[in-house]
């Protein structure tokens, strides 16, 4: 790619170099990487509109909302194996192109999905750019691309406090801006509305992972057990026939019930999101949530499917070194990223008040094996109690 200099890009776009360092900085200029003080642009980047006549503008062609390219594979019915066909299956344009980035990034091709999502960062059809900047901003993550993976996740925010006057633009504004922050563990954004104002308004599968997303936050405030209710209460209602929502509902559930000593529950919520997710190999959502669902994935993926377990870690080593660029900074929260995932695992349930024997039992290895894990945690760490370990761990 052939970039250019924040003069060459400042007299090309007729602006000074100021206001383009300005759109560097705010993230408005996607591929834009910087280089000690200044920045280097893409040359095929394109000049970024001003605010106000994008709002004008905004306010006529966003009038109305069409949830068909919004999230469309999360929202579409489909048989275990048969993810690609129900994809193909769908209309030419922007639906088949957002559900095909979907696909690329629930199965672990991030850079597909780049490619796939980027072309409707800008889009006039509102559920294309909601869907386009979600799937970009995490897409990017696992790619390092932190300040491209921000400046999506800003297009999320002003999408939500620019809402237009239709209860659906409102509804899927909120839906996104939820999704963008409640993953990454950050404060939910000003202005977003009650979850049973919007969650009407959306359609099913949607609403499905909406709820995934607020059983995630309840989690987050660890109201464990109001959390694994809600899974309980989504997926008994029918949530299973979307297979992308239902997988991360029981991975929600298994870090529920592991936070509640419940490991035959999580266990069993764990094998229902890998028979939803192993014939299309949905295997993301599993590399993303491999800290939070405390070694469950160490004592029942890897005994059984060893090279399944290894694209997962290798997922979880990506996605987490992106993620906790955004979430460390943004929240104060110094969460560990020199552990292994062994160690990770094992150090969360330590933190959690689980004993060396029952971190063993779980885990298929010996009580000496998880001290010595914890005992490199706490070196690697640089601190000397397991109760300091807490400040490190995942929340």
């Amino acid at each position: 790619m052939e970039y250019l200099t924040v003069r060459e890009t400042a007299e090309n776009w007729g602006l000074t170099d100021r206001m383009v360092q300005q759109f560097c900085i705010d993230g408005r200029i996607p591929g834009a990487q910087k280089f000690g003080k200044s920045w280097a642009i893409p040359a095929e980047a394109e000049k970024p509109q001003d605010p106000r006549i994008a709002r004008k503008q905004g306010q006529q062609a966003d009038s109305s909302l069409d949830y068909t390219n919004l999230m469309p594979l999360m929202n579409t019915p489909f048989r275990p194996g048969k993810c690609l066909a129900a994809v193909e299956a769908m209309a030419a344009g922007a639906q088949r192109d957002i559900a095909l980035a979907e696909y690329h990034y629930f199965s672990g091709h991030p850079e597909e999905a780049v490619k796939e999502a980027e072309p409707y960062l800008t889009s006039s059809d509102i559920g294309a750019r909601l869907s386009a900047c979600l799937i970009y901003a995490y897409a990017n993550l696992p790619l390092g691309r932190i300040q491209r993976a921000r400046f999506a996740l800003n297009e999320l925010n002003t999408a939500l406090a620019s809402r237009k006057n239709t209860p659906q633009i409102e509804a899927a504004s909120a839906f996104v801006a939820a999704a963008g922050a409640v993953l990454l563990h950050l404060p939910l954004p000003e202005g977003l509305p009650e979850i049973q104002g919007f969650l009407p308004l959306l359609p099913p599968g949607l609403r499905s992972f909406a709820l995934y997303v607020y059983a995630h936050y309840r989690y987050i405030r660890g109201d464990y057990a109001a959390s694994v209710g809600t899974v309980e209460g989504v997926l008994a209602m029918g949530a299973a026939q979307y297979p992308i929502p239902a997988i991360y509902l029981h991975l929600v559930a298994v870090m529920d019930c592991m936070s509640l000593k419940q490991a035959d529950l999580a266990r069993e919520h764990l094998l229902s999101a890998w028979e939803l997710a192993r014939p299309d190999d949905l295997i993301e959502g599993f590399g993303e949530h491999h800290g939070l669902l405390g070694g469950m994935l160490e004592s029942v993926i890897k005994p059984a499917w060893p090279e399944d377990f290894k694209r997962i870690i290798d997922i979880t080593y990506r996605f987490s070194a992106g993620w906790r660029k955004v979430h460390n900074p943004d929240t104060g929260h110094d969460v560990a990223d020199n552990l292994t995932t062994t160690e990770f695992a094992a150090s969360m349930l330590a933190a959690r008040g689980w004993t060396n024997q029952e971190i063993a039992d779980h885990m298929h290895i010996s009580p000496n094996t998880v001290k010595r894990y914890i005992s490199t945690a706490l070196e690697k760490l640089h601190i000397r109690h397991r109760q300091d370990l807490k400040q490190f761990m995942l929340r």
